[in-house]
């Protein structure tokens, strides 16, 4: 009888034995990298990012960010500016009249874009030569890359820059300082205005209107976007814009010290070519096209306005409705 064959069989399994050691390799993970570094140091960090920005700002002939000490009034002094929020989101300004009033202005930009093939005007010029002066880098890229960062309304004509979160003055500090300087007080407040076009066309007129700033509620009201920005046409960058915690309060605190408060609505018992306090100073208060003033804020005023305008037309947008204000007022101080 065959046998039967055997079947084959593997490699034998060594036995489990002791390992050999590394030899000290293992020694430096073993360790570690070592203490964490302060957040201020981490490059990627806000707190490093803001390091950053101050130290190309006081590069470029500025201060840094101011220090939070007290003023003459016992409010917290900010050299005029306070950030209304704690977000490190910068905003992109589009638009060459915008970029170049931006950099006049020392706004610590921390980038220029620009479109490539771009046609080369004097504002082109002049705010590449201010950039490279300031050391602020300069990124060439496709127009595309710009329509995305304009967005879908933007015109960014191939200038772009990206800025930090504005910084909002105190209502308080921006009427002292006028004070302080002898001229007649003008402001602008917006009462429930959330279109930016709509702020940024307000900050434009009380530019060209000799106003001093205009003054916007922390709620329910459109802050000072890269849209609004684009509308002011560089008007942004040396009009003042407040942030006022409540406005009812800010109101009655103007006319306190003397400011008179007047509101612009189309059921107004003054008419504005009737206005008799335009070489007073004033504070107008504008409202949204919508709803127009709240009940509080029409309480507060002195007096509420009217545009007289045709009947068959409802009404007029903000923007406009501020402008014609402020020209009747301009034009009234003017003539006296």
């Amino acid at each position: 009888m065959a046998s039967k064959p055997s079947r084959p069989t593997g490699p034998k399994k060594a036995k489990k034995g002791p390992t050999k050691g590394t030899g000290g390799l293992g020694r430096k993970a073993l360790e570690g990298r070592g203490p964490t570094p302060k957040a201020e140091d981490r490059a990627w960090h806000p707190a490093g990012k803001r390091k950053a920005a101050q130290e190309r700002y006081a590069a470029s002939g500025g201060t840094g960010k101011p220090k939070q000490a007290a003023g003459q009034n016992g409010r917290p002094s900010t050299n005029g500016r306070t950030k209304q929020k704690s977000s490190d989101e910068s905003e992109v300004v589009t638009g060459r009249n915008s970029v170049l009033e931006a950099l006049r202005a020392k706004i610590p930009a921390t980038t220029l874009y620009v479109a490539t093939r771009i046609e080369m005007d004097d504002r082109v010029k002049e705010a590449l030569s201010i950039a490279t002066r300031r050391g602020i880098p300069v990124l060439e890229v496709m127009r595309p890359e710009l329509d995305r960062m304009a967005g879908f309304d933007g015109v960014h004509q191939g200038l772009a820059i990206k800025v930090p979160p504005y910084e909002y003055a105190h209502p308080m500090e921006l009427l002292d300082q006028v004070i302080a300087r002898g001229e007649n007080p003008l402001f602008i407040a917006l009462d429930g205005i959330t279109d930016p076009r709509n702020l940024g066309a307000i900050i434009r007129s009380t530019a060209a209107f000799g106003g001093h700033g205009v003054i916007l509620p922390q709620r329910r009201s459109v802050g000072l976007t890269a849209s609004a920005w684009k509308t002011s046409a560089g008007a942004a960058a040396r009009t003042p814009v407040a942030m006022a915690a409540n406005l009812t309060q800010t109101l009655k605190a103007f006319k306190e010290r003397g400011v008179f408060v007047i509101g612009l609505d189309g059921d107004g018992d003054v008419s504005l070519p009737g206005l008799e306090l335009a070489d007073q100073p004033i504070l107008v208060v504008v409202g949204s096209e919508g709803k127009g003033l709240s009940r509080l804020v029409t309480e507060t005023c002195d007096a509420v306005v009217s545009i007289p305008i045709s009947a068959s037309t409802e009404s007029l947008n903000a923007g406009i409705a501020a402008s014609v204000t402020l020209y009747e007022i301009a034009r009234r101080r003017n003539a006296e």
